[in-house]
């Protein structure tokens, strides 16, 4: 089995959300040993933000007349494409920024949709464990209800567009101990953590089960 690993966050080693697909992979790694994990860190090696459009205007470029940029950016959309659609699993540990995904991730995305046909089920039945952490608190009831536009989103392209068989794995709160404003929440950060921990290492077993 392959799993494809991407992480997003820009936090390096003090990441929440990769600390979770840490979690994942270990128990993957426990349950099959030797399983090949292919890991893209957008991060730590964002893609250029300007491949996307450079990749679309290749391919309504005739082949013999792209330019070396053209053939390049539309190189690495295929490239992209090709990691998910050889996979049999992927874990996706996609943070919540600025109330949206963050910009390495949007890239990544469109470049895999532009490196692929048309609508293409690139994970179609795949187990995918998509990993989301937020700062705040977004829930019913909070003052930023309604202000997570990322969780729908990822919803949207990873289980309907291409298809994936999604277990999601949330934690808020992270910035509680980094932000005095959020002091109060300290018990319930820890729980919202425990939580998310138990889930993500219920979903790794789960994802080496299949």
């Amino acid at each position: 089995m392959t799993v494809l690993r991407v992480d997003a966050s820009i936090q390096g080693d003090r990441s929440a959300s990769s600390a979770l697909a840490d979690l994942v992979a270990t128990e993957i790694a426990a349950a099959r040993p030797g399983e090949t994990i292919v890991r893209r860190h957008l991060g730590a090696d964002p893609l250029p933000s300007d491949a996307w459009a450079t990749a679309l205007g290749a391919s309504f470029t005739p082949e013999d007349a792209r330019t070396p940029a053209q053939q390049d950016a539309l190189a690495l959309a295929v490239t992209l494409a090709d990691e998910l659609r050889t996979a049999d699993a992927a874990v996706l540990a996609l943070p919540l920024y600025n109330w949206g995904v963050s910009q390495h991730v949007k890239t990544w995305i469109d470049l895999v949709i532009a490196g692929g046909s048309p609508g293409e089920p690139l994970l179609q039945g795949k187990p995918v464990v998509l990993i989301t952490t937020r700062g705040g608190a977004y829930g019913p009831g909070t003052p930023k209800e309604g202000w997570d536009h990322s969780i729908d989103y990822l919803r949207r392209i990873v289980g309907q567009v291409w298809q994936g068989d999604v277990t999601v794995v949330e934690r808020e709160l992270t910035l509680v101990g980094v932000d005095p404003a959020l002091d109060e929440f300290t018990e319930l950060a820890a729980l919202m953590k425990k939580t998310a921990e138990e889930s993500a290492v219920a979903a790794g077993r789960a994802l080496a089960a299949r």
